[in-house]
């Protein structure tokens, strides 16, 4: 489970209003070309607990990944990420170009060192 909280470690960075891909996530968690696994980490999160802001992470086309193993929480992710003010139009897509989240290299540096810190 070291790789999911490496994972969890990079959404708990993307801020409110902001959003990334599976893929970035995947990149900037040193798991390149591996956006199925952030997916598989991000189902298993409680979604009852803001700990981890899953609603953030949609796929490359700027959309929710639909999944009828999701038991309708397509809809809450959308819902949760309007209500911070991301905007998805007529076709269920976010443009990326405005609200992708570009984090500098410090934030993902210091939250990968937090996470190597709570393994000892």
């Amino acid at each position: 489970m070291l790789t999911y909280e490496r994972i969890y470690a990079i959404v708990r960075q993307i801020p409110r209003g902001k959003v990334a891909t599976y893929g970035q996530v995947a990149e900037l968690a040193g798991l390149v070309g591996r956006p199925r696994l952030v997916g598989y980490a991000l189902y298993r999160v409680d979604m009852t607990v803001p700990d981890v802001p899953w609603q953030r992470v949609i796929n490359a086309k700027g959309e929710v990944s639909e999944s009828p193993r999701r038991n309708g929480s397509d809809y809450v992710q959308r819902a949760m990420l309007e209500d911070e003010g991301v905007v998805f139009d007529h076709r269920g897509r976010v443009d990326l170009s405005q609200y992708r989240w570009r984090p500098p290299d410090s934030i993902i540096e210091r939250a990968l060192a937090a996470f190597m810190e709570n393994l000892d």
